[in-house]
């Protein structure tokens, strides 16, 4: 199921930024994205769970350490391309401001 939500959050992160580049209003997508990723994290957590439950070890010293440190990256990064049109709208914005128009 994280893979699922993984791909659906790729997908509305990189939908943002098009709507973005067009002008157009991009904040569901922003939101979708981030909120997808957000479930993604869910998910893999209640595999690794699951993983302790069954007390299957092989699995948790397998995968667990890898996948921190991809998830951390990959985190990091939704979390980066989503909020980059907000920090350039607003940048945009102060230049306009400041140039008097």
């Amino acid at each position: 199921m994280w893979i699922i939500f993984g791909i659906i959050a790729i997908i509305a992160t990189l939908i943002n930024i098009y709507l973005f580049s067009k002008g157009k209003d991009y904040k569901l997508a922003m939101a979708l994205g981030l909120s997808f990723t957000a479930l993604t994290l869910c998910a893999e957590y209640s595999l690794v769970s699951n993983w302790v439950v069954v007390e299957d070890m092989g699995a948790l010293l397998d995968v667990v350490p890898t996948m921190e440190k991809v998830l951390w990256f990959l985190t990091i990064a939704s979390i980066l391309l989503n909020i980059i049109p907000i920090i350039l709208e607003r940048k945009d914005k102060r230049a306009k401001k400041a140039r008097g128009i």
